[in-house]
Order: structure tokens, then sequence, then C-alpha cells
């Protein structure tokens, strides 16, 4: 019964460290808002910066999965080239070392629970009295996290497995091999990362069995070079449905610690025993290191940085030849172009936490609206074609857009949905809101644009002959809301409005209504002097009156985004 309780203690204890580093990266998500994917966006200017931009955004939401992933998706949407993806895979594997010193800081031979469930209490009263709740999401998770791993090491103590015999007996055997050994570890750590899709559980698990004098040191540092090419596979996975790009930069992020992993095992245990060296540890391979366990975690963690800093270091000057690499290895296809009907950032499913899937929402948004300002192009030329079979196919591609929109609102609004149900922040959520309004202001915006190709068509079929007047009048009204819907993509690029571009659209929209009331009583007057047939009059109107309900729906996107950040 003693050893049921210990081993369901240490699946818990796991357990309650995976919880704990989410619940921790989300916390710090949630207090950082979209800064730290902007901060992916705007800081890659180089390969250098792109190492650096890389490594800060895994050493703060502590998940290289989430920071290559999400680094995947913009190569996949075109806002990372491949070259600056790779820079950022690297620092990636930089940052995610700072898991592993955090595990030595927080796992040390003093017991942190007093500390621990202090700092729990205090999280609680901050995430329910609502005051500064993110700190208490981020204070929550470091205490579940350090009171994980400060219960794995308790059990592992008194487990005892350095003297369970049939334990011993099995890493003695499987450690005698020589090189066998260490590719069966580096398989096995692998395949544990790749399942468990956390190698900072796999490295609190090695941790443990060196500690506890069970595993040899060099077999734990063959488990952690498993553990970051398990890593590499969750991106190749979510590549698999994204662009050829999208694929290269995840297969780069392979290669490049394949390559990490060979040129190291070709100096295995040279490379081992100088890290054992700095902690004034005798290496003996195969033999399990009867030393402190706080010496025997820094080794690991100590490795496992020199080793991913040492890799960047000496692929940082070959990118471009990596990239070519990929390249060859993942050629272009024709057939594998991106369409108008596939969406661009949000195909590849929900980021690894929510704060961060928001700006992959945002881009697909800016997408929507590109999509409908082509819509207006098509009505401006579906207007002036007199050509039957021309006229057609103009409206043919005008009708399928609308399908689009109506199926992107549907996606994006499913995207956002999902989005929700994370552990977001208040304004966060409210920014979710706002987008959820965008995107069912720009399908009316197709709905219009479609609207309006109809009652071209009606005239068109109907042979209604416009005065030089009225189609002097539509070409204007055409203008007015093209300008209009400009400004709003170009605002939906940013995601961002001044207080002047707003003013700039409200009179804008003021003119188009004003436009529309002037041109309604003219109409009538017209009518009434029988300068055109009423059927006619009626068809125009109707023309003028949709052009006029899109302005508002433009309007409407940009009072949300303006609301948006006037919020913030």
């Amino acid at each position: 019964m003693q050893l049921v309780l210990q081993i369901i203690t240490l699946i818990g204890s796991v357990a309650m460290l995976m919880y704990g580093m989410k619940v921790m990266s989300e916390g710090l998500q949630k207090m950082a808002g979209s800064r730290l994917s902007n901060v992916l966006g705007t800081m890659t200017t180089n390969r250098f910066t792109g190492v650096l931009t890389g490594t800060f955004i895994t050493a703060a939401v502590q998940s290289s999965t989430a920071t290559t992933v999400m680094t995947v998706s913009f190569v996949s949407a075109g806002i990372l080239s491949l070259a600056q993806a790779i820079s950022v895979i690297m620092g990636a594997n930089i940052g995610t070392t700072f898991t592993a010193w955090i595990m030595v800081l927080g796992g040390g031979s003093f017991d942190l629970r007093l500390v621990v469930y202090t700092a729990i209490v205090l999280a609680v009263a901050l995430i329910y009295t609502k005051k500064n709740a993110n700190l208490g999401d981020f204070l929550m998770g470091l205490s579940l996290m350090l009171l994980g791993l400060t219960t794995l090491k308790l059990n592992a103590t008194e487990m005892h497995l350095d003297q369970v015999g049939p334990v011993r007996n099995f890493f003695i055997s499987t450690s005698s091999w020589g090189y066998g050994s260490y590719f069966l570890y580096l398989l096995v750590g692998g395949i544990l990362t790749f399942a468990v899709q956390s190698s900072a559980a796999i490295m609190a698990i090695t941790m443990t069995l060196c500690s506890t004098h069970v595993l040899p040191i060099d077999m734990g540092i063959a488990l952690v070079l498993g553990e970051n090419i398990g890593t590499t596979i969750t991106s190749n996975v979510v590549a698999l449905s994204a662009s050829v790009q999208a694929r290269r930069a995840a297969m780069a992020h392979l290669v490049f610690n394949l390559f990490g992993v060979v040129w190291v095992l070709c100096i295995f245990r040279w490379f081992v025993g100088g890290v054992c060296n700095i902690w004034g540890v005798e290496f003996t391979p195969g033999i399990p290191s009867d030393v402190s366990p706080d010496k025997l975690n820094a080794i690991l963690a100590t490795f496992h940085t020199a080793f991913n800093v040492t890799n960047t270091i000496i692929l940082i000057g070959f990118v471009p030849l990596l990239e070519r690499f990929v390249t060859i290895i993942i050629p272009s296809k024709p057939e594998q172009k991106v369409t108008d009907n596939q969406l661009h950032f949000i195909s590849g499913g929900l980021m690894s936490t929510s704060e961060l899937s928001i700006l992959q929402a945002w881009k697909e948004i800016h997408v929507f609206a590109v999509r409908t300002q082509r819509m207006i192009g098509m009505i401006h030329d579906l207007y002036q074609e007199k050509d039957d079979t021309e006229f057609t196919t103009i409206f043919s591609r005008v009708e399928k857009y609308e399908g689009i929109c109506d199926r992107m609102e549907y996606e994006i609004a499913e995207y956002l949905n999902q989005v929700a149900d994370g552990r977001l922040s208040d304004n966060s959520k409210h920014e979710v809101h706002k987008m959820l309004r965008i995107v069912s202001e720009l399908e009316s915006v197709g709905d219009a644009n479609y609207n309006l190709a109809r009652h071209f068509r009606y005239k068109h079929d109907s042979h209604l002959a416009y005065t030089e007047y009225q189609d002097k009048n539509v070409e204007m009204m055409l203008y007015l809301v093209s300008g209009a819907e400009t400004m709003m993509v170009e605002a939906l690029e940013r995601i961002h409005i001044t207080e002047d571009e707003f003013m700039e659209m409200t009179n804008m929209e003021n003119e188009i209504n004003n436009f529309r009331d002037e041109l309604k009583i003219q109409n009538m007057q017209h009518i009434t002097d029988k300068e055109y047939d009423y059927s006619i009059g009626v068809n125009y109107m109707d023309i003028i009156r949709e052009m006029e309900k899109m302005g508002d729906y433009i309007i409407n996107v940009e009072e949300a985004l303006y609301e948006h950040k006037h919020d913030k």
C-alpha cells in the first residue's frame, strides 16, 4: 500500500509541476498582454536580435513550444522570413534552459513548503479580491510548480530508489553499454517528451533520478539531449497543415537540435567531464556520482545551458546555409500555394496559451478586411462592365468572395470563442469581445458588396440606362466608400487608430450620409420631372443606400478598434 501511495504521489507531483508551469506562464502573459507576441514580429531585424527575441520570449512564457509554434505560424503568414524564424528558434532553445535553473533554485536542499504555502495564501487573496489578479495567477503557478518539485524530491527520497533492487539493477544494466546506453536514453528522452508534451516534466524526473543516485549523470544528460529533440516534434506536427515555409521553419528546428546532438556525442564524455569539473565533481562514465543532489541538478542545468548556447554560437553564422538545406529537404510545389479559401494565421489551431492566440486572430481579421476590400474593387469593375460574359465572370467572383467572408466570420469567431475559454485577463476578454464585433461588421461589409452586385446585375439584365448625372453620383459614392475601407484596412493592419484618424473617418461617414440624403431628395425630384423612369430611380437609390450601409459597417469597425485602444 505504501508503494502505491508513493507512486501516486510521484505522478501527482509531476502533474502539479506541469500545471503550475502552465498557470505561471499564463499569469506572466496576462501581465504582459500582447507585448510579448508583438516583440516577436518587431525585434527580429537580424539573426542576433532574433536569437535574443526567442530567448526573451521563451524565458518569459516558460515554454519553447509556445515560441516555436507561434514562430511557425508567423512564417506561414509571411510576418517572419525563414531566416528570421531560424534565429528565433535558436533563441527559444536557449530560453528554455531557464526552466532547468528554476528547478535547481526551487528544488534545493531546504524545504520550501512554508514559503510556498504562504505564497499560495497571498495568491488566493490577490485572485479573489481581483486586485492584481494576474500577479496572483503568476504566484499561484510558481507556488504549485515549486510545491510539485518539493513533493517530487521528498517522495523520491522516501522511496529510496537507490536501494530498490529491480530499479537499481535496471539502470545499472542499461548504463553499461557505452555509447549504446547514450543512444538508448536519448531515444527514451525524445519519446517521453513528445508523449508528455512537456520537456520541463521530463527534466524534473531526470533531476530526481540523478539526485537520488539511481541514474548516472551522463545518462541523465543523454535524457536531456533527447528532450531537446522531443520538443521539436510538436512544432513539426503543427506545421503539417501549414505552408511550405512553415514546415521548413519547423524542420529547421529539428535539424538544429539534431546537429547539436551529433557534434556533442562526438565529444560527449569530454564535454560532460568539463561541466562536472565546473562544479568540482569527478565524472565516471556509467556510475552514479556520490555527491549532493544540489550539485547533480546544477550539473544537468549547466550542461543544458552550455549545450544550447554553444550550438547556437556554432550555427548562428550558418543560418543561410541551414535555410538552403531545409529548402532542399522540403521543396516548393505549385499545388501547395495558399489560396483565398484558406485562413493564413489560425489554420494551425490555438497557440499554446490563450494570450498569444489573440495576435494571431488580429492578423487573420486584417486578412478578412483585405478580402472585403478586394470585393469593392470587383464591384467597381462590375459597374463599368458592359460585356455579358465578363460581367457574369466578375459577378461569380463577388459571389465566391461573399461565401468566403461568411466562412471566415464563422471560423474566426469560433477561434475567438476557444481563446475566450482560456485563462484570459480582463483586458484580453474585453479585447476578444471587440474582435467579435469587428468580425461581425466585416461580414456585413461582405454582404453589402454582394447586395450591390445583385443590384448591378438587375440593372445589367434589365438594361436600365442611367443618366450621366446618376453614373457620376454612383462613382462618387464608390470612391467615398472605397476610401473609408482603405483607412479601415490600414488601421486593422496596425491594430491601432489615432484620434485624428478616427475623426477623419467620422467626417467621411457624415459625408457619405449627407450625400445619400441629398441624392434621395434629388432622385424624387428627377422622377417627378420625368428625367428617368421610376424603376430606374428605385434601382439607383437601392445602390446608393447599400453603399451608405457599407459605410455604416466600416465606421462600426473603426469605432470598435478606437474604443479598444482608448480603453487601454
